[in-house]
């Protein structure tokens, strides 16, 4: 278990550069999301070639490890759309809404009793994101595209939590990418018609970019969060995962200067995020000690 969490915050803080890197990619969402598949799937087909580990698997569980990375290729371009309609702050408060979306939809895929505990630490964390950033009214659409990602962000790990009872997370991390490829590879041309874009091509400096997000934020981060996916639930993932904020508003205020973000309301916010996510592993150590 111990192991687990160590992971898992490793991935939370890899995934707190994505929203960094997002603002830094010129590309537009559709084609950032399908390079950084491109990068990804590559990646491990070569690793899975050289050390020669074993890809078979069934045609059945194939089709919906591919249908996993199609939602999860949708997350991730409305995740980087709800950026480019507003910014990385907006994104990543939209973002804490996960843990309450999981907090419904891991019983129902499940089907056990919804945990009302877990709802309310999934409330609290919006509460603390909340706190972090003060909507402004401006940024409607991308908090809208943001609230979508957050869906979409909570349906495909607890489908993951599904396969990896039959699939081995290697396995699944590459077949969910490749598949996320394909997926948005046969979307893009109508993407591209709907939202056309000036750029296409990767420059110099996005591909450096491109390569840091489907290396380091991408294969390593998945992988990791895959691996702690095994010992620890889907609501735990995701509600860790509301540090991704905190880190990647951080890292906005070194990097990209939004040092305007970082007042009281942001201090309050990371108090709420550490106090809910500190109860909530003391539950799960009680309840590992006095399981029902």
């Amino acid at each position: 278990m111990k192991k687990a969490f160590i992971q898992l915050h490793i991935a939370v803080f890899l995934a707190g550069f994505t929203g960094i890197l997002g603002k830094l990619i010129t590309l537009n969402e559709g084609l950032l999301v399908w390079y950084r598949l491109l990068i990804a799937s590559v990646t491990l087909w070569i690793i899975f070639f050289f050390q020669k580990k074993e890809k078979k698997v069934s045609l059945n569980d194939a089709l919906k490890i591919f249908g996993i990375g199609a939602v999860a290729a949708l997350h991730w371009v409305t995740f980087y759309g709800s950026i480019k309609y507003s910014n990385v702050s907006v994104a990543l408060v939209c973002f804490s809404s996960v843990g309450f979306f999981t907090s419904i939809f891991e019983p129902l895929f499940f089907r056990t009793k919804i945990d009302k505990i877990e709802v309310l630490l999934g409330l609290l964390t919006i509460m603390g994101i909340y706190f972090i950033f003060h909507f402004d009214p401006s940024y409607k659409t991308g908090i809208i595209i943001g609230l979508i990602s957050a869906w979409l962000g909570a349906i495909f790990p607890i489908m993951n939590k599904m396969i990896l009872k039959k699939v081995s997370s290697s396995n699944v991390t590459m077949y969910e990418f490749t598949g996320g490829f394909i997926f948005l590879s046969i979307l893009l041309p109508f993407y591209l018609k709907l939202f056309p874009t000036e750029y296409i091509f990767p420059n110099g400096r996005d591909w450096l970019w491109l390569l840091v997000l489907g290396w380091a934020c991408t294969v390593l981060a998945i992988n990791l969060s895959m691996s702690a996916l095994r010992k620890i639930s889907a609501f735990t993932v995701n509600l860790t995962y509301n540090l991704e904020p905190v880190y990647g508003i951080l890292l906005a205020f070194v990097v990209l200067g939004e040092n305007k973000y970082l007042n009281t309301g942001f201090y309050i916010g990371f108090a709420i995020i550490i106090i809910t996510i500190i109860v909530h592993m003391l539950l799960l150590r009680k309840k590992s000690k006095h399981p029902s």
